[in-house]
C-alpha cells in the first residue's frame, strides 16, 4: 500500500467533509457537524487499519465498523464510497436524506451493504459493537486452533457525548471490561456539543476516568482536527492491548472548517447553507466543486478493493487449511457461515 504524504491526508479528510456539507446542503436536512469533526479519525482508521472488501461486504472475518453516533452517517456513506463500495455511488450521496434511497438520515444495515448496524438511538450503536465483539471472542475461543485462525476482526466504533450520556452505553461498557474484550475499539469524539449547546451545561464527567474503571484501556489525542498520525498512532497503541478494550478520546471541533458555525451547536443538525459552504470551502482551501472528488483522494482511498481482496483471498487460504487439518471443526464453522 503507497503511504500518504501530509497534504494527500489532508486532502482525504477534506473530501469526506466537502460531501457532507454537499449533501446536507443538497437534501436541506442533516447532520453536518460531526462528520466535518470526526473525518480526520474516519479517514486514519479506513485507510490505515480497517480491514474489510469493499467488493465483498459480507466477508465474514472483516473487521466491523459501527457508526454508533448514527445521526452523523455521511461520515460511513463518505467512506463506504470513497473506499470503493458499490452500494453507494455519488449519485447515492446526492440523494442523501430522499424517500427511497440507499443513504437515508441513519444508517440501516437493510438498506445499504457495507452498514454493519442500524443506529441512530443515542448508545445503541456501542451497545451492538459490544455484542459484536462478543460474537468475535466466542466463536474465536470455539473454533481458533493454536496453528489456525479462521475468526480474528476488530470490532470499531465512532461514539459521541450523547452515546456516553445513556444508560445502555454504560451497562455495555461496564460488561466489556468485565469480559476483557480486547478486540474492541472505540473512538470517542470529544467536542464538547450537544443538540442543546455546550456540554458544561450537563454533561462534565471524566468519561476516561469512568471506562478506566470498567475496565478499558484509555487514551487521548488532543488534536482530532488536524492530527491524523497522532490517531494512528493511537489506534496502533490500542491494537496492542489484548486483554482490554480500548476508548480513544479524541477531542475535535464539532463542524471544523466552517468559519461561522464550526464549534456550535447550530452546525449539528443544520446545513451550513450555500453561504457557509463556500467559506468552508475556502477556509479549507477546498477548489472543487459541489460532490466533486479530486481522483488522488479517489486513488489512496481505492487502494482498499486490492487490498480486501488480497486479505480475503488470504483468509479463503487459512480456511482451506483448517478445513484439512480439522474437518469435524471446519464442517461445523462453515455450516455456522451458511446461516
Amino acid at each position: 500500500m503507497a503511504a500518504a504524504t501530509a497534504s494527500l491526508d489532508t486532502l482525504c479528510v477534506n473530501s469526506i467533509r466537502m460531501l457532507a456539507v454537499d449533501a446536507v446542503n443538497k437534501s436541506n436536512s442533516g447532520h453536518p457537524g460531526l462528520p466535518m469533526g470526526c473525518a480526520p479519525m474516519g479517514y486514519a482508521l479506513w485507510d490505515k487499519f480497517l480491514k474489510h472488501n469493499p467488493k465483498n461486504p459480507k466477508w465474514f472475518n472483516r473487521d466491523r465498523f459501527v457508526l454508533s453516533a448514527g445521526h452523523g452517517c455521511m461520515l460511513q456513506y463518505a467512506l463506504l464510497h470513497l473506499t470503493g463500495y458499490d452500494s453507494v455511488t455519488i449519485d447515492d450521496i446526492k440523494q442523501f436524506r430522499q424517500w427511497g434511497s440507499k443513504t437515508p438520515g441513519h444508517p440501516e444495515t437493510f438498506e445499504t451493504p457495507g452498514i454493519e448496524v442500524t443506529t441512530g438511538p443515542l448508545g445503541a450503536g456501542i451497545s451492538n459493537a459490544v455484542g459484536l465483539a462478543i460474537a468475535e471472542s466466542h466463536l474465536g475461543a470455539k473454533f481458533n486452533k493454536a496453528d489456525a485462525k479462521v475468526v480474528d476482526h476488530f470490532t470499531y466504533v465512532i461514539m459521541g457525548d450523547g452515546c456516553n450520556q445513556e444508560g445502555v452505553a454504560s451497562e455495555a461498557a461496564s460488561l466489556a471490561g468485565h469480559l476483557k474484550l480486547g478486540k474492541l475499539i472505540a473512538l470517542y469524539d470529544d467536542n464538547h456539543i450537544t443538540i442543546d449547546g455546550r456540554t458544561d451545561v450537563s454533561f462534565t464527567e471524566d468519561v476516561l476516568k469512568r471506562y478506566e474503571a470498567y475496565g478499558w484501556h484509555v487514551q487521548h489525542v488532543a488534536d482530532g482536527d488536524t492530527d491524523v498520525n497522532a490517531i494512528a498512532k493511537a489506534i496502533e497503541a490500542a491494537k496492542a492491548v489484548t486483554n482490554k478494550p480500548s476508548i480513544i478520546k479524541v477531542t475535535t471541533t464539532i463542524g471544523y472548517g466552517s468559519p461561522n458555525k464550526s464549534d456550535t451547536a447550530g452546525v449539528h443538525g443544520a446545513p451550513l447553507g450555500e453561504e457557509e459552504a463556500e467559506l468552508t470551502r475556502k477556509q479549507l482551501g477546498w477548489t472543487h466543486g459541489p460532490f466533486e472528488i479530486p481522483q488522488e483522494a479517489y486513488d489512496q482511498y481505492r487502494q482498499a478493493v486490492e487490498r480486501g481482496a488480497s486479505q480475503e483471498a488470504e483468509w479463503n487460504q487459512a480456511l482451506a487449511s483448517y478445513r484439512s487439518k480439522y474437518p469435524t471443526e471446519s464442517a461445523e464453522f462453515e455450516r455456522m457461515l451458511r446461516g
